[in-house]
């Protein structure tokens, strides 16, 4: 099972290092990849009547089968992904520091600590760093009057330009 799902990974860095398309990465996933997962799905109802379903291999087992059409939709859409990994890596600071939020002094501290997080890394995901775009938002978001002017100071939309001001 590990070296299916590494071999999952392996035409994953393929697609990636050869810079395919969209529609070529659909076509390798669909020739490569689907096989793999198809035998992988095998694997599992093979051992789904052999494994005690209360054991964690025989909840795993389910688990997996009640979400297989959530796991191997990525193989339709070249955006997708076969894990979450981007999302885990980017909350894994916070989550390491989530003992630290007891220390937060109230509901609100701890609102505001969630805030800045997320900020922060929606700031990363679109490429911007942190502390320029925190010194943007520091001096632009007191005199914003409308809610076009906070929605232009949204990383997705921030006019780049804005970055070297401040």
């Amino acid at each position: 099972m590990l070296d299916l799902i590494g071999k999952l990974y392996l035409i994953e860095d393929q697609a990636r290092e050869n810079g395919l398309l969209p529609d070529d990465v659909v076509a390798l996933r669909e020739k490569e990849s689907r096989p793999k997962l198809e035998e992988v799905k095998r694997i599992l109802d093979r051992y789904l009547n052999k494994t005690p379903p209360k054991s964690l291999l025989g909840k795993a087992i389910m688990y997996a089968l009640n979400l297989w059409p959530r796991l191997t939709i990525y193989l339709e859409n070249a955006i997708l992904r076969p894990d979450n990994n981007p999302a885990e890596n980017a909350i894994r600071p916070f989550a390491v520091g989530r003992k630290n939020w007891l220390f937060s002094g109230s509901p609100r501290g701890a609102d505001a600590s969630a805030t800045l997080y997320s900020i922060i890394e929606t700031a990363k995901a679109n490429d911007i760093e942190p502390y320029t775009y925190l010194r943007l938002l520091f001096t632009e978001v007191p005199k914003a009057k409308s809610e076009a002017e906070l929605h232009d100071l949204l990383p997705q939309f921030l006019d780049r330009a804005r970055l070297e001001i401040a």
